[in-house]
């Protein structure tokens, strides 16, 4: 009201400032009498606002209400799932050393290569067991010469048996050991034992190869298997045939479904773990042997279960807890409710008790609400 009385005398002082100094006090007069009216006026319309405001603020309910979202519990499937370490290893590998020694004469393939087995990767410097072979081949001649004069000699009992058995036996000795050397010569050609890739060639020619030394290393990435040791604490969930996850930490977007091939049948006594193995097929040959492999395995299953976000679960002297959402006559209120507690995984609980079926779990905005707050979706 004050502020509409400042507004009509600032106006009548505006007015009478542009009147002309003729103007005759009757005419003022009018004029301050019209702008009275009006200022009733608007006074009256002002009051009726009011009223109408005032009543229907009353009509409406202005009491606070936290907006939240909640989750309906329905019976579903809880899984438990817990992971190892494994690593990879290729199912056909191969450090090639040779059976006899020699110089290394020739290596005919070199890293990268792929060969097939049975295919020549080396050969040694066969010279001095070909001189042999010669020799041997060189007495042979004579020797089965002997033999024969000495079986035609027998037969027409003209000698002693002596002679003819020594001089078999002289040409039997010579025929193995030439079987010998000649065995040697292909000692000597070192041959690819599986299919594969050549990953590394150790020595060069003109180096002595020496048995139990690594000349080559061979293996084949279309097949590899997965080793993990496992806690003891699982045997009794872990079967071969049961499923698992394979995932590789260098390649995130890579996931196998695979089945346990074997479980181990002896507990390291040092870490108190068994092994299990599976078999991976190596489609464009991405996985390489000895990278680190994740294996999620299933330990637990409970069917009509009720889950519930782990994050909404909060805890006080009395014990862990949620907020449900209730309807008490026409208002939605938040309800404190303890609950005992299953297994976690993935974020997501499994609830024993304090809940049932077809309660609305609070799962969003409950850091800002109480027991018995008022609630709105």
């Amino acid at each position: 009201m004050k502020t509409v009385k400042i507004i009509v005398t600032i106006f009548v002082f505006s007015i009478l400032s542009a009147c002309n100094t003729e103007e005759t006090a009757e005419t003022i007069s009018k004029q301050l009498e019209s702008l009275r009216k009006e200022q009733r006026e608007i006074a009256q319309k002002i009051t009726e606002t009011e009223q109408q405001l005032k009543a229907i603020s009353k009509n409406e309910d202005t009491r606070q209400k936290e907006a939240v979202v909640f989750q309906l519990i329905s019976p579903r499937t809880f899984n438990h799932y817990f992971e190892a370490s494994g690593s990879v290893e290729a199912v056909e590998e191969a450090f090639i050393s040779p059976e006899v020694n020699g110089q290394i004469k020739n290596i005919l393939v070199v890293e990268g290569d792929r060969v097939i087995k049975g295919q020549l990767l080396a050969v040694l410097n066969t010279d001095i067991i070909e001189r042999n072979i010669a020799e041997v081949e060189t007495a042979l001649v004579l020797a089965n010469d002997v033999y024969e004069r000495q079986k035609r000699l027998w037969e027409q009992k003209i000698g002693s048996e002596v002679q003819f058995l020594e001089a078999r036996n002289s040409r039997d000795n010579l025929e193995n050991k030439l079987q010998t050397l000649q065995a040697q010569i292909d000692l000597a050609s070192i041959t690819a034992p599986i299919d594969g890739i050549v990953e590394k060639v150790y020595q060069k020619t003109g180096e002595l190869a020496v048995p139990g030394l690594q000349l080559i290393h061979l293996v084949n990435l279309n097949e590899l298997k997965v080793r993990a040791d496992v806690s003891e604490a699982y045997l009794p969930v872990i079967h071969s045939g049961d499923s698992v996850n394979l995932t590789f930490p260098s390649f995130p977007d890579y996931k196998k479904s695979l089945t346990i091939l074997r479980v181990g049948n002896v507990v390291n006594k040092n870490n108190r773990t068994f092994e299990i193995e599976m078999r991976v097929k190596n489609e464009n040959e991405i996985l390489k042997p000895n990278m680190i492999a994740v294996i999620t395995i299933k330990d637990y299953t409970a069917k009509n279960s009720m889950v519930v976000p782990s994050k909404v679960i909060r805890e006080d002297l009395n014990g862990r807890y949620l907020y449900v959402a209730e309807w008490q006559g026409d208002d939605l209120i938040s309800r404190k409710r303890y609950i005992d507690i299953g297994r976690t995984y993935s974020n997501e609980t499994r609830v024993l008790n304090g809940l049932k079926m077809g309660d609305k779990v609070i799962v969003e905005g409950f850091n800002r609400i109480t027991d018995g707050s008022l609630l709105r979706e």
